[in-house]
């Protein structure tokens, strides 16, 4: 039965792989050929002319530096926040903390869409539209990397947190030194989960940014998709550039993907 599942197994992977496979050959054909029959999509000459005329004449490559720069810090903040959010909810005792908890998790029932209006005259009133600040700060907020890291937390027995207050260890000891490096595997999975969020949020960007400098991918691409739509070669190369970097981060990071994406299935 091995083979048989190996068998399956190589058929759903290359129909999974066959656009991709599809969108690299057409991308390194020669501008303005004549497709006559299915094959010759697959046949010489081949060229890698159109990628240096896109790397030169468009923003493709200042578009995806935006795109990481706004990631990373997003990123960062994000986990950053919501670490600290959830270590405060499982382990400090305060007043009102399930009632926080819950208003966090009904952010889960609220549609982003639903506010990204208010979100939009919030960033107006602040001057931030038009700007990095603009694209960063409204996605710091994640009720679902709160709620996650929150289980793992909850994961690590009080009896070690006071184990080390007795021996005088304050919060920001046990945040650092204890809880951090226990957590690390779901602080790593949300990490690249909110990267990947980040790197395909379009609907904020075309919100809040109109400068072409500012544009990250999601949003510089379909503008120039428009100037090319008569062609196949050039919105093939525009994509392939762009996929790169992320592919790239799924041959690297497989694994915690996988297991980020398992434990926000389960946890979530």
């Amino acid at each position: 039965m091995k083979w048989l599942y190996r068998v399956i197994s190589l058929i759903v992977a290359f129909f999974f792989l066959a656009p991709i496979i599809w969108m690299l050959v057409v991308s390194v054909k020669e501008e303005g050929m004549k497709i006559v029959s299915l094959g010759d999509w697959f046949t010489p000459p081949y060229s890698l002319a159109v990628y240096d005329e896109i790397l030169s004449t468009t923003k493709l490559m200042h578009w995806t530096l935006n795109s990481f720069l706004v990631a990373i810090f997003v990123t960062i903040f994000t986990v950053a926040i919501a670490a600290m959010a959830s270590f405060a909810i499982s382990k400090i005792p305060f007043r009102y903390r399930s009632f926080i908890f819950f208003f966090v998790l009904a952010g889960l029932l609220i549609p982003g869409e639903a506010v990204i209006i208010p979100l939009y005259q919030v960033a107006k009133d602040m001057n931030i539209l038009n700007s990095y600040q603009g694209l960063i700060l409204p996605a710091l907020a994640s009720p679902v990397a709160v709620i996650v890291l929150k289980s793992f937390f909850d994961g690590v027995p009080n009896e070690l947190v006071e184990s080390v207050q007795i021996d005088g260890a304050g919060v920001w000891r046990i945040f650092w030194s204890i809880m951090l490096p226990l957590t690390r595997p779901a602080l790593a999975s949300m990490a690249i989960l909110t990267f990947i969020g980040s790197w395909n949020n379009f609907l904020w960007p075309f919100l809040s940014v109109t400068d072409d400098n500012l544009f990250t991918l999601p949003m510089g691409i379909p503008t120039l998709m428009n100037q090319y739509s008569e062609d196949y070669v050039k919105p093939m190369v525009i994509n392939t550039l762009s996929s790169l970097p992320i592919l790239l981060l799924f041959v690297i990071f497989e694994r915690q993907i996988v297991k980020g994406i398992s434990m926000t299935g389960i946890k979530g």
